[in-house]
């Protein structure tokens, strides 16, 4: 949602390659399930509370708006441009070839995020490597170029967002050359191991590192911004309310006593 109060933060300066913990571990629970239920337009305002300016992936659009909230761990697939002397259908036949490796590599509860380096006017994938990812247990793709089958996508039930559509075959402009390194989607860093989170908005990438309290903070958010509205909502002004004074704050600790947050 908004920006009623966000905690002051800071970035910590670097980090390395795949924050904290290994890449394909799995998120507790509990980071899982408050990931679910909050926006990402809450996401990006607790990471800018952190000094993280650039999270968001602009232009991402999701293809199944009927499909569950994506929350996911990245495993990363890079594309270079294609080269005709190279990038022949033959290619597919190598089990080896990464992109159809980076597919049979990814496991349960990770998301797939290729950088196609903005470039739309072939597919990233399809419908048949989607659905793969769907049988593997992936949590979603995301893609800043194009993806083809969109209508498969549209009712195969895996989260996927992608900047356009294109039946063009990959390899007219992709060449697939890298998988779980750091990339670039959307202009956006995306290291293996960061949390990809989605909704009907678009997609933010939250460092592996800060998932848990960005997490907790993101639902202690959101239900101070349910109060808010609804002070809105019954004809409040803005001022002291939004954002909160501590006059609204007292009246807001009153109101969650009978309407505590989701997870408690």
């Amino acid at each position: 949602m908004d920006d009623a109060q966000a905690p002051a933060g800071g970035a910590d300066g670097g980090r390395v390659a795949t924050g904290q913990g290994a890449p394909d571990e799995p998120l507790p629970a509990e980071v899982l399930a408050a990931l679910r239920l909050v926006s990402t337009a809450t996401l990006t305002t607790q990471l800018m509370a952190r000094g993280l300016r650039n999270t968001f992936l602009v232009g991402l659009r999701p293809l199944n708006s009927g499909s569950p909230r994506m929350v996911g761990t990245a495993f990363t697939l890079r594309y270079i441009p294609a080269r005709e002397d190279l990038d022949v259908l033959s290619v597919f036949r190598d089990p080896e070839h990464p992109q159809r490796k980076a597919v049979e590599s990814v496991g349960p509860g990770q998301v797939l995020v290729m950088d196609c380096r903005g470039r739309g006017r072939a597919a990233s994938l399809g419908g048949i490597l989607g659905t793969r990812l769907l049988r593997r247990g992936a949590a979603g793709v995301v893609t800043d170029g194009a993806v083809r089958d969109s209508p498969t996508f549209a009712t195969l039930g895996l989260p996927a967002y992608s900047a356009g559509v294109s039946g063009t075959t990959n390899l007219v402009q992709h060449h697939a050359v890298d998988m779980q390194v750091p990339i670039g989607c959307a202009e956006v860093a995306v290291y293996p191991g960061d949390v990809m989170v989605g909704d009907a908005e678009g997609v933010v990438c939250v460092p592996r590192e800060l998932a848990a309290e960005v997490a907790s903070d993101a639902v202690a958010q959101e239900h101070l911004e349910e109060f808010v509205q609804a002070q809105i909502e019954a004809g409040a002004a803005l001022p002291g309310v939004y954002p909160p004074n501590d006059a609204t704050m007292t009246r807001y600790r009153a109101w969650a006593v009978d309407n505590p947050p989701p997870l408690g």
